[in-house]
């Protein structure tokens, strides 16, 4: 999360439209409605509320994303996982059927339809605000996403053998740990979101174990993973039939993205 004063920047140049380098420039003093707000904004920053909590939005790529209590804040690392989305799309000729799961505000499933427009994606999650703010998030972006409210991969009997790609960012952190997050995320990101579970592994077995009806042979899986967890992810996988066959890393060099390979018919 940014620093105070950064966070504090951040804020002022949202409220006023301009850019951060702008601030210096720009003379006119705060008055009336803007300082209401800009003092309610460093007020909830105060009490550690992300930037992007108070905003109702965070930028992610190309994007501007709405948000609601039931997503969560896309951030940075996330990148790389798209940079690995598309990495696996290019080698398919920059087209394909992608499966997002577990979308939340969209980040992933919309930054890949804007990104190689000729792919044709879905994104599923078992959150109907979550699905409503991410069809206004595709909307708002001008790209055509097929959104589908269900658990995982249920309901998807359409897609069977049929995916190409398919990538998640699922909840990782084990359950013992929540409680060791910063405020910004611990008191503002839905515990559903985060919590995988006593390991911290829930989501990534069932993704293995339930999901491979879905996939196409050959299908490329694209995972982000929590620090530490590509080993053992990667074993997992392993078991259940996928070749692991690469990680990407995120912008502090940390392995953030699993790639596998699925090639058996199962």
């Amino acid at each position: 999360m940014p620093e105070p004063s950064a966070a504090a920047e951040i804020l002022l140049s949202e409220l006023l439209g301009i850019g951060r380098g702008e601030i210096p420039l720009h003379s006119e003093p705060l008055t009336g409605e803007r300082l209401v707000r800009y003092e309610e904004w460093i007020s909830r920053r105060l009490h550690r509320e992300p930037v992007q909590r108070i905003l109702g939005y965070a930028y992610f790529r190309n994007l501007k994303l709405e948000l609601n209590d039931e997503t969560l804040i896309p951030r940075a690392d996330t990148e790389s996982v798209v940079d690995a989305v598309l990495e696996c799309v290019d080698r398919r000729g920059g087209k394909g059927v992608v499966l997002d799961v577990g979308t939340g505000s969209g980040a992933i499933a919309i930054a890949v339809a804007q990104e190689r427009p000729l792919c044709k994606v879905y994104a599923t999650d078992n959150s109907a605000a979550a699905i409503e703010t991410a069809h206004r998030n595709a909307g708002s972006a001008g790209v055509e996403v097929d959104f589908r409210l269900t658990d995982l991969g249920a309901d998807l009997e359409f897609l069977r053998g049929g995916v190409e790609v398919l990538v998640s960012n699922p909840p990782y952190i084990k359950s013992g740990e929540l409680s060791n997050l910063p405020p910004e995320v611990r008191n503002w990101d839905q515990r559903a979101a985060l919590d995988g579970g006593p390991d911290g592994l829930v989501f990534y077995r069932r993704i293995f174990a339930e999901l491979p009806p879905l996939l196409r042979g050959g299908a490329d899986v694209v995972l982000e993973i929590g620090d530490g967890q590509a080993g053992v992810v990667a074993e997992l996988g392993r078991h259940a039939g996928f070749i692991p066959v690469g990680v990407q890393k995120d912008l502090t060099g940390a392995p953030r993205a699993l790639i596998l390979r699925w090639e058996a018919a199962r």
